[in-house]
Order: C-alpha cells, then sequence, then structure tokens
C-alpha cells in the first residue's frame, strides 16, 4: 500500500493560498494608488494645478511603480509553475488580467501628464483652464497611506524643475513599456478567455433590472406631463359642442 504525505500536501495548500492572498492585496493596493493617480491627473493643466499637484503625482507614480514591480515577480513566479493547481491558477489568472488592465490605464495616465505639462507650463499661471476642481491632497495621502502632504509644499518653482520632470516621466513610461512586453513574452494568458467569477461579479440581472425600471419611470414623467394639455383641450372642446 503506497504511503501517502499528507502533511507535505497541506503545506503546499496553505503556501498556495498564502500566496493568492497576498497577490490579491497587492492587486488591490495597485488598484487604490492607479484609481488615486487618475483622479490627480485630471486636475494637471487646471486651475489647481501647481507645485503640490506635480509632487503627489511623483510620489503617486513612485508607489505604483514599486507595487507593479512586485505584483510583476509575484505572479509571473506562481503562472509559470507546473504543479500549481487549476483552481489557484484560475485565480492567478484573474490577478494577472486585472493587473495589467492596471498597468495600462497607469500607461495611458502618466502619457497624458506628460502631454499636459509640455503644454502647460507652471511658471505661467494665465496658461491654466478655470475648471472648477478642488484640490485633492487628503485623496493621495490615503492612497500612499501618509498622513498629510501638505507639509511637504514649497511655493516657489525651482529652476528646471518642469523639463527635468518630463525626461524622468519619459523614462518611466519607457519602462512601463518594457514591463508590460516582459510580461506577455514570461506568462501567455489569454484575456478573453479567462472568465470573471465572485461575488463583485453576481447578480447581474438587478442592476439590469433597475436600469429597466427607472428609464420606464422617466418614460412615464416624461408622457405625462404631454399628455395632460390633450386632455383638457378635449374637455374644452366637449363643452363648447354642448
Amino acid at each position: 500500500m503506497p504511503l501517502v504525505n499528507n502533511k507535505v500536501g497541506d503545506d503546499c495548500t496553505a503556501s498556495g493560498d498564502k500566496a493568492l492572498a497576498d497577490g490579491k492585496a497587492l492587486v488591490d493596493s495597485l488598484i487604490k494608488v492607479v484609481a488615486c493617480y487618475r483622479h490627480l491627473a485630471s486636475c494637471v493643466g487646471g486651475c489647481t494645478d501647481s507645485l503640490q499637484l506635480r509632487n503627489e503625482l511623483r510620489q503617486t507614480r513612485e508607489k505604483a511603480q514599486n507595487l507593479a514591480g512586485d505584483i510583476c515577480h509575484h505572479l509571473t513566479s506562481h503562472l509559470r509553475d507546473k504543479s500549481l493547481p487549476d483552481g489557484q491558477r484560475k485565480e492567478m489568472e484573474l490577478l494577472w488580467v486585472a493587473f495589467s488592465s492596471c498597468l495600462e490605464l497607469l500607461h495611458v495616465d502618466m502619457c497624458k501628464v506628460l502631454n499636459i505639462s509640455g503644454i502647460v507650463s507652471l511658471a505661467d499661471s494665465a496658461s491654466l483652464v478655470h475648471t472648477g476642481l478642488e484640490g485633492c491632497s487628503d485623496v493621495a495621502a490615503r492612497a500612499l497611506s501618509l498622513p498629510d502632504l501638505n507639509q511637504a509644499q514649497t511655493d516657489s518653482l525651482p529652476a528646471g524643475l518642469e523639463s527635468q520632470e518630463r525626461s524622468t516621466m519619459e523614462l518611466e513610461i519607457s519602462q512601463i513599456d518594457r514591463m508590460i512586453d516582459d510580461m506577455e513574452m514570461k506568462v501567455n494568458v489569454l484575456r478573453w478567455m479567462v472568465e470573471p467569477h465572485g461575488p463583485q461579479y453576481a447578480d447581474p440581472l438587478s442592476s439590469t433590472d433597475s436600469a429597466s425600471m427607472a428609464l420606464q419611470s422617466i418614460d412615464e414623467e416624461q408622457q405625462a406631463p404631454t399628455s395632460q394639455p390633450l386632455c383638457q383641450r378635449s374637455h374644452i372642446f366637449v363643452l363648447l359642442l354642448l
């Protein structure tokens, strides 16, 4: 009768679950940081654009790149493991798709910030667009887990800072490009073959039903005022005939 080492199997399962939980935590952190960077990028070139905003963008971008490097190493090492169980592999592929989508969004926002910062200069405040948006230091502080970003605020613009910042961003954008290419070369995960599942994707009919009910109520509200004058005109016509 063959002997089965249950302890080794339990240890492998526990390590796989821990690796999956670590990957989910890292991807969730990256999603929050990328969302924060997109929120900050919407203020570039507007009335709230300032040296403090550029510093917040730089810190958020550095945080996102550090997380991206850790996630890429973590997911690549596990997805290239041939002994990974099918259930854990599917979960890792879901994390891989979410991670690659975050990288693409970060790349798009970085290119947008680079282009707008090349057109709008902080030295010329008259070129800023008055959008009506307010500052978002608290959003960046929460995403970066920092107490307050206003402490590092400086009023004067150092000479040559904008050109140095643009050259740094060009280098970081090229690094993101290389990371995306390396990911596609090392791990072959077809996005259209990965099916989402879990509680966050469950019950898709409830939102559809609520949307259809909302549209129906809007149509009824739009039709109600138009039908009332027609009824009044008909009553007036009958009274005139009588």
